[in-house]
């Protein structure tokens, strides 16, 4: 059984013998807007639809598309998420 921790800052590291070992490559404050645009047009969403998947309003895809803001805490951990297995977290989006 693996065991996984979210830390404050959105990284994903799992505990193996006292000791973090990063999950998913942290994602770059300065290299936000471009990596959330990525992740929509692979999963071939707009950005009304992509939204409408995560569970925010529009506007926040917009303000992190254009740099405006920056993905924070969950947020940043579920694009990370998405950006390995984009099919089963929508999937598992979906369900909730």
């Amino acid at each position: 059984m693996r065991r996984l921790r979210l830390k404050a800052d959105g990284r994903i590291v799992e505990l193996r013998d006292g000791q973090e070992f990063p999950l998913a490559p942290v994602m770059p404050v300065d290299a936000a807007a471009p990596v959330v645009r990525d992740l929509r047009r692979r999963a071939r969403l707009t950005q009304q639809e992509f939204a409408a998947r995560l569970g925010v309003p529009v506007e926040t895809i917009r303000n992190w598309e254009q740099g405006k803001r920056m993905p924070r805490g969950p947020a940043r951990a579920l694009l990370a998420v998405i950006a390995h297995a984009p099919e089963t977290v929508f999937a598992a989006l979906a369900r909730a």
